[in-house]
């Protein structure tokens, strides 16, 4: 997952709404949005070379959500990121509980978030300290750190703070992560990679014929405790692919 746009208690009727990007090579196996096999409380897309998931939830509204950090060498590590989301989603424990228990040298550079109905915790292994409990607000995260002004978070949370108000139409929060305008090459981070592929992953929606945006999807959850994910899913060059929509109240909607 590399752009997740969260508003933590903002929003009067939908207290979470979570809208995501998930990037990544496209012929690396996935599935799409569905509830799992193997753990059928347990409702998200699955990263099948690894087992693992990008964006996830549970039955008993709790939710996790994970990026990478980006820098020009490709990292090695004993576990894969995805791990995270699985195994919070797989026990029985608070968010601020698993933060802390995580070893975080067993993983290559990553940001988590982590959530249930009255809490939502951010660590990653790039930030000196310990996981953060976050008070309600807008928040962005890409491949770097919580609200690092890059051009297209920048511009991606100031779109979704306005999308907002469209709610219950997710239409307007799609259109934020559906954004394919590449930013200008003097505005662009410096991450260790060439400046052409720098250029490719400053659009919102990430757009080439290898590697871009797999899916965009959507995590709200109502005044009545009610989650639910709405998920759009692409391939090469942006086409679509269809989508799913799932509730944690039943299997499919």
């Amino acid at each position: 997952m590399c752009l997740i746009l969260i508003a933590w208690q903002v929003h009067a009727d939908y207290p979470l709404v979570l809208a995501a990007n998930r990037d990544e090579w496209y012929d690396r196996p996935s599935l799409p949005l569905a509830v799992w096999d193997d753990a059928p409380n347990i409702l998200g897309g699955r990263d099948l070379q690894a087992g693992g998931s990008w964006l996830a939830c549970h039955r008993d509204g709790r939710f996790a959500a994970v990026t990478n950090v980006r820098q020009g060498t490709p990292e090695k590590a004993p576990r894969s990121r995805g791990d995270l989301v699985r195994n919070y989603l797989n026990k029985n424990t608070q968010p601020i509980e698993f933060a802390e228990s995580v070893q975080q040298d067993q993983y290559g550079g990553f940001n988590l978030l982590l959530g249930n109905g009255e809490e939502l915790v951010y660590l990653s292994n790039r930030e000196a300290g310990p996981a953060l409990r976050l008070p309600p607000g807008i928040y962005g995260l890409s491949n770097h750190r919580l609200d690092s002004p890059w051009p297209k978070l920048v511009k991606a949370r100031e779109h979704f703070g306005r999308a907002l108000t469209r709610l219950p139409d997710e239409e307007a929060l799609f259109r934020v992560l559906a954004d394919r305008e590449q930013a200008d090459d003097r505005d662009l981070p410096d991450t260790g990679v060439p400046l052409a592929t720098e250029r490719m992953l400053s659009s919102i929606f990430v757009v080439s014929d290898t590697y871009g945006t797999r899916c965009s999807t959507l995590l709200c959850r109502n005044r009545g405790g009610q989650l639910w994910m709405t998920e759009r899913r692409f391939g090469p060059g942006g086409q679509p692919l269809g989508g799913t929509q799932l509730s944690t109240m039943s299997t499919g909607v």
